[in-house]
């Protein structure tokens, strides 16, 4: 099942995790150390591409009756959408250009074009899930709540529309990242104060309403007798990015060599295992420029759970020698391909639909989740 004791999954004694430790230590030291104006720029420069992708997509949606307007407007909106999702939202909110005391570009102030309220995400997104990174029970990121992806999670009936779930959390995936910090689950339980709860519905209600009526309502209006073409450009351009943002996260999280853990680990994990658990827990896929780009360096999966606040320009030079340390200690250093990382995940979600007994892989060696009785850092070693 998952893994209970990561030094014995890992083969590493105490001596080598503390050196291992000490190493990732130093790069995150010499990375805060060599921030500069060059890194500031990379962000600014980012912010300038998205506005004008965004002021590109709305003007020639004026014209979005004539067919090849609809389809270059949309396209820019979309692509707009996206980086502000990947490469803006989500890594400012995480703090990475804190460092550089603009308020504008800060994680207190930036609210993102996303139905989720960033307060929320801060909390469901870069606490509960980068502190408790896979550790089923724990982060609710494992299966989102509605997905079975780890044979740890008990089976019931309900998983057999998985396939289905899968597809609508896809489609609609702004809409689930902005019910995620409820915890629907706690709630059902009553282990969550209604009343916070009530407050947090409010606040995305608001948000909701305040994202449709700006995509839907305000800038159809302003088009004219383009509303309906506009308003369907809007939607598009969402469907664009919700289904982007939803593959690379998965890529990032749910195929094959991405660990999953258990409370039992967790309750004697020193600072210096946590960093073992980003590396075991997390997935990349190989890209380039573009693609890392569209991604929000979110290929670089490894290192943004290993160092969440550092600026994503620098994780590709923060790989190089994460995966040296890798090598070093034998130790796994997930990645492939976009399309092959997300065919395992597909693959893991219609799976675990099913009930165990239709499943032939053992438990503590299945290709989704292993564990330290399953041998599999030992089958690695011997297979190299």
């Amino acid at each position: 099942m998952a893994v209970t004791d990561i030094k014995a999954f890992c083969h590493l004694t105490e001596a080598d995790v503390e050196a291992i430790g000490r190493e990732l230590d130093d790069i995150r030291r010499e990375i805060e150390e060599s921030r500069d104006e060059s890194d500031a720029a990379y962000i600014r420069r980012s912010i300038k591409i998205q506005r004008g992708l965004v002021v590109g997509g709305r003007v020639t949606l004026f014209a979005s009756a004539f067919p090849p307007a609809w389809v270059a407007g949309t396209t820019m909106l979309g692509l707009a959408k996206i980086i502000e999702n990947m490469e803006l939202g989500h890594n400012v909110i995480h703090g990475q250009w804190d460092w550089m005391n603009d308020p504008e570009i800060h994680s207190s102030s930036w609210e993102w074009d996303t139905t989720c309220p960033s307060e929320q995400w801060k909390h469901s997104h870069n606490y509960m899930h980068h502190k408790y990174t896979n550790v089923v029970g724990k982060d609710t990121d494992v299966g989102y709540g509605i997905l079975r992806v780890t044979r740890d999670q008990k089976w019931h009936p309900i998983n057999l529309g998985q396939p289905l779930y899968n597809a609508l959390l896809a489609s609609l995936f702004q809409y689930g990242v902005a019910l995620h910090d409820l915890d629907m689950e706690a709630i059902r339980k009553g282990k969550k104060d209604k009343r916070v709860a009530r407050r947090q519905l409010k606040q995305i209600g608001k948000k909701v309403a305040r994202q449709a009526g700006k995509d839907y309502l305000v800038f159809p209006l302003l088009t004219g007798p383009q509303f309906v073409s506009t308003l369907t450009a809007n939607a598009t351009a969402n469907l664009m990015r919700n289904l982007w943002s939803y593959m690379v996260i998965f890529c990032g999280h749910f195929p094959d060599g991405a660990e999953k853990f258990t409370l039992e680990e967790l309750a004697s994990e020193t600072p210096h295992e946590w960093y073992l658990r980003q590396m075991l827990g997390s997935a990349n896929f190989k890209a380039g420029p573009l693609l890392q780009f569209l991604s929000g360096n979110l290929c670089y999966q490894i290192e943004h759970h290993l160092f969440p606040d550092l600026p994503s320009n620098r994780y590709p030079e923060i790989a190089e020698r994460v995966q040296a340390i890798c090598a070093k200690y034998e130790i796994p250093y997930t990645t492939g391909s976009l399309l092959g990382q997300y065919a395992k995940t597909l693959r893991t979600i219609w799976k675990l639909a099913l009930p165990d007994r239709f499943l032939t892989a053992t438990a503590d060696a299945a290709p989704e989740t292993a564990s330290e009785r399953g041998g599999t850092i030992q089958s690695l070693r011997l297979a190299g």
